[in-house]
């Protein structure tokens, strides 16, 4: 087995972390959990006193109003300390849960923030799943590590004040007791430290079981279950998952009751030593009873002190090691200049220039594109074609600076796009491209990517020009339906056409001064893709447009069509000019024209 990574952060680093963000957060958190631990040490040491002090008195045939006066006092304080114990408890949670959701927040925003080509590195994408699964629950290390400071700070307190009662005694029984301790928690340890080795193998498991569960139960798969008759399949690939997860629970279980045997003969053996110490001082040195019983309560509850220091000590350890794998992913590094980048000239209109551009993916033995060159003029509208796989999404990735090319430069109007703020470049492009997102809000809010100040108007415009006015005219509430049923069991469900057009409207709407639109016609029927194209000159007007399509007959809307071929430009030139060529393009387009054919034999 290979050795585990060093965590970059050790426990007092991430201590001092949370506790930052918990005094931005919500300051009482930190309050709490000193006031909790303080509270618990009370009512140990009340509970500790009640009995002996009530026998010491029954002992000296102390009067009824004095035993009863104790008795009530005892339990009064006990009323109030616990009592209040509870609702510190209670109104602690929302504090936790409110610093946990601040980490949620900043996993979020990394997310969605981060530099594209960190959403392709493997590294970058265990370490988000992790920093998830550290957030996930109130039991996980983001929220519960206040929980293991407050019993932390308890056991230590506890400790200190039970030394100075039971340093009274035989030293010799103090040192059985820490030995014991020490054992017991070496034992518990071996335990946890297994599971904790073998949480990875547990997630494994468990995410594999809940994803075939998911899909059993997916709508989007209903059809292709029915259809295809993969009931059987996915009960059997089921059983399988759930076989050998209840084989994992069952080797878990195994050290588990190891290490509970090895604590309960360990527990015996020092009660058993304390009972031999504390008779001998009744019979031999005139012990009172009342003073027993304090001693050997003091002795099982000092060993729950020493024990509770060294769990939760290994406890905070076990949880520094999340919260460092959700530092280093907040920590992950940016290839892109943000906030500390150039600001993006103002232009009437921008040309993009590409010089010697090669680009390979993470992991990938051959490059996508190689030394490839290109100009996109302001105003014109540029086709890229090719067979798939040719590089022609990598391509517009490049341009609107998703990728930054493994060797040359992307220019826009002569300056290298790595000076710029990265996100004001983002700014000039309006793009629909091949994998999009949809989220379950209002029509109007999916166009307009907001709720606040959306234009009606404009929303309306860049619906008809998309072809999509009719189709949400039909819907029940308009533009405020809401669209999937994730969230809102009324929701619409469009079709894949119908999507498309959604999101060539939303792009319209964001009114960039680049349009890219890689394969927007892949859905719609010829007819109802000839109608973009007729509108392809009105969306693009005062615009720089870049253009993906598999169907070469689109291309001919465009004023100069590149094909992309082994990563490389191979023929460039207008529609006409490139079918009077000969080449591969006129290829293509011969044989996509024959499916067209009305009455043609094949």
């Amino acid at each position: 087995m290979m050795p585990k990574e060093k965590p970059k952060y050790n426990v007092l680093q991430n201590v001092w972390w949370m506790t930052g963000l918990a005094w931005k957060i919500r300051k009482r958190v930190l309050f709490f959990c000193v006031l909790s631990a303080t509270l618990v040490v009370l009512l140990n040491l009340t509970q500790l006193y009640i009995a002996p002090q009530v026998l010491a008195r029954v002992e000296r045939q102390a009067p009824l109003g004095e035993l009863l006066g104790t008795i009530g006092a005892f339990t009064a304080a006990l009323f109030l300390v616990q009592g209040l114990d509870r609702y510190i408890s209670e109104i602690t949670m929302f504090a936790r849960v409110d610093v946990r959701s601040g980490i949620i927040g900043k996993i979020s925003e990394k997310c969605c923030a981060t530099s594209y080509p960190n959403t392709l590195e493997e590294p970058f994408i265990k370490l988000r799943e992790k920093a998830h699964n550290a957030c996930n629950g109130n039991n996980q290390a983001t929220e519960h590590i206040w929980q293991t400071l407050t019993m932390l700070l308890a056991n230590i307190g506890g400790l200190v004040v039970y030394l100075g009662i039971l340093s009274r005694i035989n030293g010799l029984l103090l040192l059985v007791i820490v030995v014991t301790c020490v054992a017991g928690f070496l034992a518990s340890r071996y335990a946890n430290s297994w599971r904790y080795a073998h949480k990875e193998e547990e997630e494994k498991y468990f995410q594999k079981v809940n994803y075939l569960q998911i899909k059993s139960e997916s709508v989007a798969l209903a059809k292709d279950i029915r259809v295809f008759g993969l009931q059987s399949w996915l009960r059997e690939l089921l059983t399988q998952a759930h076989d050998l997860y209840l084989d994992f629970i069952l080797r878990r279980e195994r050290v588990e009751v190891l290490a509970d045997l090895t604590a309960v003969a360990l527990t015996m053996a020092r009660n058993g030593i304390a009972y031999v110490v504390l008779i001998n001082k009744t019979l031999h040195e005139g012990l009172p009873v009342s003073e027993f019983l304090l001693y050997f309560t003091a002795v099982t509850t000092f060993t729950d002190w020493v024990m509770g220091i060294l769990r939760q000590m290994s406890a905070l350890h076990q949880e520094s090691l999340d919260i460092s794998l959700v530092r280093e992913f907040l920590d992950y590094s940016e290839p892109f200049r943000f906030d500390g980048g150039a600001a993006v000239p103002k232009a009437a209109g921008y040309e993009l220039r590409l010089e010697g551009v090669s680009y390979r993916y993470p992991g990938a033995q051959e490059d996508t594109l190689h030394d490839l060159d290109l100009t996109v003029h302001p105003g014109e509208k540029l086709a890229i074609v090719g067979l798939n796989g040719a590089g022609k999404t990598t391509l517009v990735k490049l341009l609107c600076g998703l990728l930054d090319p493994t060797a040359g430069k992307v220019l826009l109007n002569g300056q290298d796009i790595r000076t710029f703020d990265r996100r004001r470049y983002y700014e000039l492009f309006s793009a629909v491209f091949q994998e999009f997102s949809i989220l379950d809000v209002t029509v109007a809010e999916e166009i307009a990517q907001t709720t606040e100040g959306v234009d009606y108007d404009r929303i309306a415009d860049c619906l008809e020009k998309a072809g999509l006015t009719a189709a949400i005219q039909k819907l029940p509430k308009g533009l405020q339906t809401h669209i999937g049923r994730e969230v809102y069991l009324d929701g619409a469900l469009f079709s894949g056409g119908e999507t498309q057009r959604l999101m060539l409207a939303r792009a319209l709407y964001k009114d960039g001064p680049i349009l890219l639109l890689d394969e927007p016609t892949a859905a719609l029927d010829p007819i109802a893709e000839n109608d973009i194209y007729m509108k392809y000159s009105e969306m693009t007007k005062g615009k720089t447009s870049v253009f993906i399509s598999h169907r070469l007959a689109s291309t001919r809307f465009c004023d100069r069509i590149i094909l992309i071929d082994g990563g490389q430009i191979r023929e460039e030139g207008t529609h006409d000019s490139l079918l009077a060529l000969g080449g591969e393009y006129a290829k293509l387009f011969k044989v996509q024209s024959r499916y067209y054919q009305e009455g043609k034999e094949f």
